[in-house]
């Protein structure tokens, strides 16, 4: 089945990757003998073992709706989170009785053809779970899959995308022994706010503080971050900022930390033309189009041709991400990003000090593998050159032919291959 076919058949309507086709079955994981995890000494460890040995059970619930009330804003003995203070318990979404929810079928990725290698040549059947948890400013909602001792990996969408973008990737990772965390970024999909009075804030230090707050919530000292965009950006700043939390790095398009006074100075026709929409949001004209759902939609789906312009995606595989931009404050946060990142609006002081050092392109330490995708319009020239200072420590770097800015969803087999080699150095 190749990718075309498989988004169109393995993917209830607006179900996302949580659930298959009414009517399809529930597969049991296979036994992988011999495909354990294979870098950082995990092939045939604990987790590869036990995934092997034992598989997936059908998931015990379909995941439901979550109505707006569920994501107001969490008091916990009157107080909110202020500054850097993360010590608030952390929770997750109650259990679900059964019965109101019927099991759907294991989300499907079927063998793949040689030309994405040994890393895809299995079928997969591999559950996952949609959670909720309290993580400093928000209720962050994300899914997972994988068996839940494995070493972590957490992969990071960009704009305008979600979790999705990992929707084939994720399945192969968790099937090599990897406990997979995709979040929902602020401003997207089912994360919110937790109080009503926190700036709706998304400049480059404070999404990354959401990251560092997820991990503490979870209680995961460290993890093998990966992203692209916005997701890039956010798992670079953890890195620089936080080597003691990152194992290693996937950082698709390089080195993307922005110093916002050194790139005041204007760039070619050509590299300003692809930017487009970040001057329509510095305009009150964008921010209404923003606000509009059908306008945003549109303009969200222009941005997925222009960047990836020979990715033949279906409506439906739009449309399931595009939910995702329904979040209430999603406008809000578009702009401010942008805004923010043309020097167009100030930040909040609590971030003032770690804007300072990364004004200043601190370099990454990690052990990094940067994926350059050729087709992606924002793909600095002369493959990494211009950055690979910023990287001092194991370092690999591919440019990706034929392929646009949303990679993982693009070529998930070069987005796992980049995560297994990280995983070895």
């Amino acid at each position: 089945m190749d990718r075309r076919s498989f988004h169109s058949t393995g993917v209830a309507d607006r179900a996302g990757l949580f659930t298959a086709t009414a009517g399809g079955r529930a597969y049991a994981a296979p036994g992988h003998a011999g495909t354990g995890h294979m870098a950082g000494g995990h092939a045939g460890g604990p987790a590869a073992a036990a995934y092997g040995a034992q598989g997936y059970p059908a998931p015990a619930y379909m995941v439901p709706a979550y109505g707006a009330p569920a994501y107001g804003a969490q008091a916990y003995g009157g107080q909110t989170y202020a500054g850097q203070g993360y010590a608030e318990p952390a929770y997750m979404v109650p259990a679900y009785p059964a019965a109101a929810y019927p099991p759907p079928p294991a989300y499907v990725v079927s063998p793949r053809a040689a030309s994405y290698g040994g890393v895809l040549s299995d079928g997969l059947a591999v559950p996952w779970t949609l959670k909720l948890i309290a993580a400093g400013d928000l209720n962050v909602c994300y899914a997972e899959c994988g068996p839940v001792d494995g070493p972590v990996v957490i992969c990071l969408h960009g704009w305008p995308y979600d979790i999705h973008s990992y929707a084939e990737a994720a399945p192969l990772l968790a099937a090599r022994g990897y406990r997979v965390l995709v979040p929902y970024l602020r401003g997207h999909g089912r994360t919110r706010f937790r109080s009503e009075h926190t700036p709706r804030n998304a400049q480059q230090a404070a999404v990354a503080q959401d990251l560092v707050a997820l991990l503490d919530a979870l209680g995961i000292s460290s993890a093998l971050l990966a992203g692209f965009d916005w997701g890039a950006r956010t798992a670079a700043i953890v890195a620089a900022l936080r080597p003691d939390r990152v194992k290693a790095l996937v950082a698709i398009g390089g080195y993307l930390i922005t110093d916002v006074q050194g790139q005041a100075d204007p760039l070619d026709a050509e590299a300003e033309h692809a930017l487009w929409y970040q001057y329509y949001f510095a305009t009150e004209r964008g921010r209404r189009a923003l606000l509009d759902r059908r306008l945003r939609r549109d303009l969200c789906r222009v941005v997925w041709q222009t960047v990836s312009p020979t990715w033949q995606f279906e409506e439906e595989v739009f449309d399931r991400s595009a939910a995702a931009f329904d979040n209430p404050d999603y406008p809000e946060i578009v702009v401010q990003h942008y805004r923010w990142r043309l020097g167009l609006a100030g930040g909040e002081r609590r971030y003032d000090a770690d804007e300072r050092r990364l004004a200043g392109r601190p370099v990454i330490t990690v052990p990094t593998v940067v994926l350059e995708p050729a087709l992606d319009p924002f793909t600095a020239p002369g493959r990494g050159r211009g950055y690979r200072d910023r990287f001092v420590g194991p370092y690999l770097h591919r440019t990706i032919d034929g392929i646009g800015q949303n990679l993982p969803q693009e070529a998930p087999g070069e987005f796992v291959r980049a995560v297994l080699d990280a995983d070895r150095y």
